[in-house]
């Protein structure tokens, strides 16, 4: 799987006695929080078959260039 490259900040509100639970289970694996978080996300959206590709890799790019209409297409648009 490509790296993603680009991060964008989730705001979580949980139980304070949980996140300090799962803070710890989290050191004991030898991962962090965001880790196991962002695995969680990755393995949900695979069992829902929500396909993506992590922003800033190449493929991303290249999807996102495609989709853009360039200026001369948009200026036909506007015609």
């Amino acid at each position: 799987m490509a790296m993603e490259l680009k991060t964008a900040r989730l705001t979580v509100l949980l139980d304070p006695a949980k996140k300090k639970a799962f803070e710890r289970l989290c050191a004991q694996q030898d991962m962090t929080p965001s880790q196991v978080v962002r695995q969680l996300i990755r393995e949900y959206l695979k069992q829902h078959g929500v396909q993506w590709r992590p922003s800033g890799s190449a493929a991303q790019a290249a999807d996102d260039s495609a989709e853009a209409p360039t200026a001369e297409q948009e200026d036909r648009k506007s015609s």
